[in-house]
């Protein structure tokens, strides 16, 4: 603790220059005496710091004085080189960037943090899609990116929807790219800002006309918003399901953690023989079926009437074959 305060005064000073014992103790939250102290430490180390007197006077560092870096921890040392994904760089034309920042970074550690740093990169590798996936196709990712960071518009032909739906031509202002689960996303500006998917785009062309961007704009507050508002516009239909034992273990697995753990938190007491009643928000009846099933005998649909026969066919239709 008192090791990264000791190189949070180092760096504050630094970046701010003269700074006063009570401003420290403000920045830092902890008392002037444990400033004093901890400046003391400093120069004892051999840092050159020093103190002004008088009513405009405050600690310093001796001028042109730098940390070889930026003072990193050990910590911070490792976490640089767990940051980013190298698939993802490396799609958008940035691997041997990447690779090269981190060398330069790891030359000018000094060496016990450098040891720290490259053991990382030994017993960690980050791999961002889900099981049994393949990141898609974007032929047009690279290009995508270079409009991205010069602010240059694009034009290109999209095709909405799926494979068959119909193909549509767009003049955009591409404001950023976003990685999830494998999928590239472009975000992008014409009317209004909208989420396009790169695979989806078949032709495309960067235009020489510049465009500024909205000042106002956040990439990752946009998406999160776009997700919950994707997630709520979904077809749903509530389902009362009563489950016990081994299939309210399966469910984060057959309906997904999250609104497997919302069911289950506003549902009641289980019963005198172990079943809890839950409402499972489902999309259709097909994704039910596919949903109920992984249950096994653990789970029985009670409402609506319809699901409950569908279910019903499905397994006696099972055991029929498998008889």
């Amino acid at each position: 603790m008192r090791a990264s305060r000791l190189i949070s005064i180092l760096l504050l000073l630094q970046t701010r220059g003269r700074m006063t014992a009570q401003l420290l103790a403000d920045e830092l939250e902890v008392s002037i005496r444990t400033v004093y102290r901890d400046v003391d430490e400093l120069s004892n180390s051999g840092i050159p710091v020093y103190a002004d007197r008088g009513a405009h006077g405050g600690f310093q560092l001796v001028e042109g004085y730098k940390t070889r870096l930026t003072g990193l921890t050990p910590a911070e040392a490792e976490t640089l080189f767990l940051s980013g994904y190298p698939g993802q760089a490396a799609q958008l034309g940035l691997g041997t960037v990447l690779a090269a920042a981190q060398l330069k970074v790891l030359a000018a550690l000094p060496p016990e943090l450098r040891g720290r740093a490259s053991r990382v990169r030994q017993r960690f590798h980050l791999d961002a899609p889900g099981w049994f996936q393949e990141p898609e196709v974007a032929p047009h990712l690279q290009s995508i990116a270079e409009a991205v960071w010069s602010d240059r518009q694009l034009r290109l032909r999209y095709r909405r929807g799926g494979d068959e739906g119909p193909v549509v031509e767009r003049t955009l202002d591409p404001l950023g790219l976003v990685s999830k689960a494998g999928v590239w996303y472009l975000v992008a500006r014409a009317a209004s800002i909208r989420t396009y998917r790169v695979s989806r785009i078949l032709e495309l062309a960067i235009l020489p006309e510049r465009f500024e961007r909205p000042d106002e704009f956040d990439l990752a507050a946009y998406w999160e918003r776009s997700v919950a508002a994707y997630e709520d516009s979904l077809p749903s239909f509530p389902a009362i399901v009563r489950i016990r034992g081994d299939g309210l273990a399966r469910l984060p697995n057959a309906l997904g953690p999250v609104r497997a753990r919302e069911a289950i938190t506003a549902a009641g007491d289980p019963d005198e023989e172990g079943w809890l009643t839950l409402e499972l928000r489902l999309e259709d009846f097909w994704h039910a079926e596919l949903v109920l099933l992984q249950l096994g005998p653990h789970a029985e649909v009670l409402e609506p009437v319809e699901l409950r026969r569908q279910i019903a066919d499905v397994t006696r239709s099972m055991a029929e074959r498998y008889r």
